[in-house]
């Protein structure tokens, strides 16, 4: 969340930076005289609070006074437990007005860099690069949808996924589980060769540490409950990214300079809900309800997260080149960023039977969006200092697994198999470093027998 004395103009704050920056994601930049007000108002309580221990106080004299000269202070004593009645009350009214400043504040997003494209429509994200290989024609046509590739590997069994875990469910079978196992060990040396810390974090987190990293629309719309009693207190999500975690894996702690950076390569399963996908995508493993990604997470000092920003994303870039995958750079535009972010890049590779590229990563500096809403502390605390100073986030993906699965597939089909990419031949079992031949054949009602993309789910 912002800073809430950003919002203070008597303070050092700007309030018209955040409404600026309010209309740059084509939000109500009304809701900053919400936020002002309820700050006001919060701070008259609070002032009101602190008053009753002047009274308190000067009762305790005159309490002090008569027992000195040994007469009755009952009256006094009454009075002085009226006083504190009513100073807790306040503070207590006080805490509540706090903690519905700070929801009003949470809901406005990050300051938005000034090199983002300012645009509500997707349609004009800026491309800033295109790679491909040598030789690469955009026009080449292949046989075979990604699904239809991994179904004719006999890399995954939807129908039995289904039977057992309902829609968009599925079973990674052989072919399909090398492929991914060596993606992920490929990235895994890709960022430890970087400097990267390889964590594998928990895959369910508690409502409270939950609601500290993610927008409070994400809890409905795509986070998984998982109830124990049936009370708040127990209740944890599983997480939609290891993002979430690894934001909160230093909450309250306090870091200096010497500490920073501190640069994370988290491994884990994700699930979603993905609610409203239809179509092509949600053909076979593109967009899935469970899956494992590859994610960069950096903790940095606030003057260098602008480079770290560049880095993770090249980062990336250098693993789809390693690959040989096609793809394009893109900065997102303002409309479309989600609250942390004060800037984000994705990647999109090819996928040549779609004729189209689609995302496989999104590169995003928080700043300190998130580290305040954690307390993750950054430097020394000085007496002149009016701000606290937190530390800055950034998180990226390096791999998405059985997406980028489903891009391999697509760009090394063969007419009797799939290649196997140079850069994986090591992470594969021998007999099959190098060309893996289909084992299946195709279902009649396929995407690609029927000579177009209709929008319809060809393999169950």
């Amino acid at each position: 969340m912002l800073d809430l004395l950003d919002f203070v103009a008597d303070k050092g704050g700007n309030p018209e930076k955040i409404r600026d920056t309010l209309r740059k994601r084509y939000e109500d930049p009304a809701i900053v005289d919400d936020v002002i007000a309820a700050w006001e108002d919060h701070r008259k309580t609070q002032y009101a609070a602190t008053q009753f221990g002047s009274q308190i106080n000067e009762i305790q004299k005159q309490i002090g006074k008569k027992k000195k000269a040994k007469e009755s202070a009952d009256a006094e004593l009454a009075q002085k437990v009226q006083l504190e009645e009513e100073k807790a009350a306040k503070e207590k009214e006080a805490v509540g007005k706090l903690q519905t400043l700070r929801l009003k504040a949470k809901v406005i997003g990050n300051y938005v860099h000034d090199s983002v494209p300012v645009s509500n429509d997707e349609a004009n994200n800026r491309i800033e690069r295109t790679w491909a290989p040598e030789g690469f024609d955009k026009t080449k046509k292949v046989k075979l949808s990604h699904h239809e590739v991994v179904h004719r590997l006999g890399g995954f069994d939807q129908d039995r996924g289904v039977k057992i875990a309902g829609h968009r469910a599925y079973c990674l079978m052989d072919n399909g589980v090398l492929l991914c196992d060596a993606l992920k060990r490929y990235a895994w040396d890709h960022l430890l060769a970087k400097d990267f810390k390889l964590i594998e974090v928990p895959f369910m987190m508690s409502r409270e540490a939950m609601g500290k990293t993610a927008q409070l629309s994400q809890f409905d719309e795509e986070l998984y409950k998982v109830t124990e009693d049936g009370t708040e207190a127990t209740d944890k999500y599983l997480i939609a990214t290891a993002e979430q975690p690894l934001s909160a894996i230093h909450q309250d702690e306090w870091f200096q300079a010497p500490d920073l950076p501190v640069k994370y390569a988290g491994y884990s399963w994700c699930f979603r809900k993905e609610a409203g996908s239809h179509g092509k995508e949600t053909w076979g493993l593109f967009r899935i309800h469970q899956f494992e990604k590859v994610e960069q997470f950096i903790f940095c000092k606030p003057d260098d997260s602008w480079n770290y920003l560049e880095e993770m994303i090249a980062n990336a870039e250098e693993y789809y080149k390693s690959l040989n995958i096609p793809f394009q750079v893109i900065s997102i535009v303002s409309g479309a960023l989600n609250n942390a972010a004060a800037k984000k890049y994705d990647l999109e590779a090819w996928f040549p039977f779609q004729s189209e590229y689609k995302e496989l990563v999104s590169a995003s500096n928080c700043t300190d969006y998130q580290t305040r809403e954690l307390e993750i502390r950054y430097g020394v605390k000085t007496k002149t200092a009016t701000k606290k100073v937190y530390a800055h986030a950034l998180n990226a993906t390096l791999c998405a697994i059985q997406r980028s699965l489903c891009c391999v597939l697509e760009n090394y089909q063969e007419e009797d198999g799939v290649r196997v990419p140079e850069v994986l031949r090591d992470y594969m079992p021998k007999g099959r470093q190098e060309f893996l031949p289909y084992v299946k054949e195709l279902p009649k009602d396929a995407a690609s027998q029927k000579g177009k993309i209709d929008g319809t789910l060809p393999i169950r």
